[in-house]
């Protein structure tokens, strides 16, 4: 059976080898170290009304979601950081069952809403789009690069 615990530091390193084997793998390929993961992981567990979750079966890390919650005039409103999934576990409804539990507690903390950013039309979008999400028709995200 699957296990929650809060996200702390005392559990942060597990969720830094984790990321870093998912995200530097199919189909993200980024180029994760084991600094940069940390410090990105860190910096979101000291953000302002953090909240996230690690997930375990019998001490084996199934995947951990974190992010924070905003005040709108609505009242709070939780913005989804980081999900990940152990690769071995993907495809086997477990980052579903995480996202589920997130949304329970944010319903228990009265949290109005929940936001994320994706890639368009990858297998994340897809993921999301299959858990009831849709696609923010009032919302533009926009950029601008710094450096060339």
């Amino acid at each position: 059976m699957t296990e929650m615990i809060l996200l702390t530091s005392e559990n942060l390193e597990l969720c830094i080898e984790l990321y870093m084997n998912v995200f530097n793998s199919e189909p993200w390929n980024e180029r994760w170290t084991y600094e940069t993961a940390k410090e990105r992981l860190s910096d979101l567990l000291h953000t302002p009304k953090f909240l996230g979750f690690f997930f375990h079966i019998d001490h084996n890390p199934v995947g951990f979601i974190a992010g924070n919650s905003k005040v709108s005039y609505q009242g709070l409103t939780y913005y989804l950081a980081e999900l990940c999934v152990n690769n071995e576990m993907q495809g086997k409804g477990h980052g579903s069952k995480m996202l589920h539990s997130l949304e329970d507690e944010l319903q228990k903390r009265e949290i109005k809403s929940l936001y994320l950013l994706t890639a368009n039309d990858g297998h994340a979008e897809a993921f999301y789009l299959k858990n009831d999400y849709v696609v923010n028709e009032d919302r533009v995200v926009m950029k601008k690069k710094l450096f060339p």
